[in-house]
């Protein structure tokens, strides 16, 4: 009895002396492990950096809490795992899941508060076999810091998808909103981005979603041209304060000396953001009682530069079988006019084929009127981002663009080695300058023939970037169009270009991290209901109570002998 008992005060002895090196090493060195096949808890290194930058409180406030449907339920789930992970990695990082409309004397309050801050909500509607519901829910998180404070949305809106889809799309997407939102609210801006102005670009207004984005992680402002006439040493000085700058569809033309002052720009190492309009099209003019406009070149004098880069833009449209609907008149019942939705081809929606980080895991992107690029061999890294569709081709300009075109009748053969059309490309590497061994519109001491390495971006279509305005002139969100309903990836597309321009890549690389998260079958689910009922909940009672019986049998057996 003693020996067992010094065995045992042994064994105790050496367990407790595991438990404490166990404890010190774990207190020494920090390790989570992820279990997960596709690593969906593992942080990237991007996102580590970023935690670093926390030096003091971070409140999150997460508005998905209380009772919500099965999808929303998960993406909570994965929202709250995510977030332990962000604060295992450091303890300045607090959050909690609030229920909006818990407190109903204080919820409608609440709610138009959270209206106010831009959080809206979506009403869903629940289907639990057969029975269906109506639900609010709140896709949306807030964090404040240092008095600041930016919205997190946890639900990304892609068309045609399911609510089940379009939750396991924003769990795709977790991390990086995340991480956006800690580092737009932590690090201090440093990147400049110049708006150029003065030659008939899109109104700011037009553009304003788009610059709202900007700012909140970069600065920017306003950079005319104008004074290039008067002072075209002066007007390149201050534009290389800037690292990126944004063309955004120019309808005039430009002189050689404001040409000069952009190629040198770009050969001193800066990047520039092209949203160009070849031809002169829009959809405002085809709304008349003709249903018809001219679609016809535009002349801006950029072709020689844009040839020396490595691309041209031809004056020509591209018109896609993938196009993207419009509403049009079809006719009147009593006193109210009937619209019918068409697909129109000169708007093509346009779906990401490449696999860079820019356009990854994007959903539809729109463009109006678009022309194709063709890539020119100069030694410059060239990338196709988007094109278009197997189905489409090039309508030579001038042209009647009518809409009669959407009772079209067309077949496959039309389109042979016709489509997939270039519409935006990324160009790396060290350009050559437009005017090199050519006479300089202005002496320039600093001249460079050959640029350093830099980058830019090349879209077809200056109203890419264009939001729309409401009733009251106010601009809507980027990509939303209102005269459907239907929200395109346009404005990520943006500002995945512009975070890339500005190499702040590990974002982007965030963003196009794979993850593997099978959707459930739920018609398979509905016809299985019983049996996955019995299986899950009824065959563990009864193993337990054929095991429950066969105990007690054989405890019988042994003992009444």
């Amino acid at each position: 009895m003693k020996a067992f008992t010094q065995q045992n005060i042994k064994t105790l002895g050496i367990t407790v002396f595991i438990l404490i090196v166990l404890n010190v090493l774990g207190s020494l060195y920090f390790h989570r492990f992820d279990l997960t096949k596709d690593k969906r808890y593992t942080l990237s290194e991007t996102s580590l950096n970023i935690v670093k930058q926390v030096q003091n409180p971070l409140s999150i406030k997460i508005y998905m809490q209380g009772d919500l449907p099965a999808d929303f339920r998960r993406l909570q789930q994965e929202t709250k795992q995510l977030l332990e992970e962000f604060q295992a990695y450091n303890n300045h990082i607090v959050f909690e899941f609030v229920d909006p409309l818990e407190n109903k004397d204080e919820s409608m309050d609440l709610i138009k508060s959270l209206y106010q801050k831009g959080l809206t909500p979506i009403n869903i509607t629940v289907d639990d076999k057969g029975k269906q519901s109506r639900a609010m829910v709140f896709p949306w998180a807030v964090a404040v810091y240092n008095n600041k404070e930016v919205n997190i949305p946890l639900l990304k809106n892609r068309m045609g998808a399911s609510t089940e889809q379009k939750v396991m799309g924003s769990i795709q997407h977790l991390e990086y909103s995340i991480a956006d939102a800690i580092n737009k609210i932590t690090k201090d801006k440093q990147k400049k981005v110049a708006i150029i102005k003065g030659n008939g670009e899109i109104n700011e207004i037009h553009i304003a979603k788009m610059l709202m984005q900007i700012r909140e992680s970069y600065y920017i402002g306003p950079f005319t041209l104008d004074s290039v006439s008067k002072s075209p040493t002066g007007t390149l000085e201050a534009l290389k304060k800037y690292d990126l700058a944004i063309i955004s569809k120019p309808t005039e033309t430009f002189s050689d000396e404001e040409k000069q002052v952009l190629d040198q720009f770009i050969m001193n190492g800066g990047k520039t953001l092209w949203l160009i309009d070849q031809v002169a099209a829009d959809m405002d003019s085809l709304y008349n009682q003709s249903g018809a406009t001219l679609a016809y070149p535009r002349d801006l004098n950029l072709n020689d530069m844009f040839f020396k880069y490595g691309f041209r833009i031809n004056p020509d449209l591209v018109k896609d079988e993938y196009g993207t609907p419009i509403k049009l008149a079809t006719g009147e019942q009593g006193s109210a006019t009937q619209y019918q939705e068409f697909k129109w081809k000169y708007a093509p929606e346009v779906y990401p084929t490449s696999s860079h980080p820019i356009v990854k895991n994007l959903g539809g992107i729109k463009f109006d009127f678009a022309s194709p690029i063709d890539t020119l061999k100069n030694g410059i890294k060239k990338t196709v981002l988007l094109q278009s569709s197997q189905y489409s081709k090039i309508i030579g300009t001038p042209a009647e663009i009518n809409l009669d075109i959407v009772n079209e009748k067309t077949t496959p053969q039309e389109y042979v080695d016709k489509g997939d059309l270039p519409l935006s490309v990324l160009l790396e590497g060290s350009f050559h300058s437009a005017f090199e061994n050519r006479v300089l519109p202005f002496k320039e001491g600093s001249f460079l023939a050959k640029g350093k390495p830099t980058k830019m971006i090349v879209i077809s279509d200056g109203d890419l970037a264009k939001n729309q305005l409401d009733k009251n002139r106010m601009p809507v969100e980027l990509g939303y169009d209102q005269r459907t309903g239907k929200l395109y990836d346009n404005k990520d597309f943006m500002m995945n270009c512009i975070n890339y321009l500005l190499d702040d890549t590990g974002l982007i690389n965030i963003r196009s991290k794979d993850l593997d998260l099978p959707l459930l079958d739920k018609d398979k689910v509905s016809d299985n209901y019983s049996r996955t009922q019995f299986i899950t909940i009824g065959l563990p009672i009864l193993i337990l109570l054929i095991f429950g019986l066969a105990f007690t049998y054989i405890r019988k057996r042994k003992y009444s002998k």
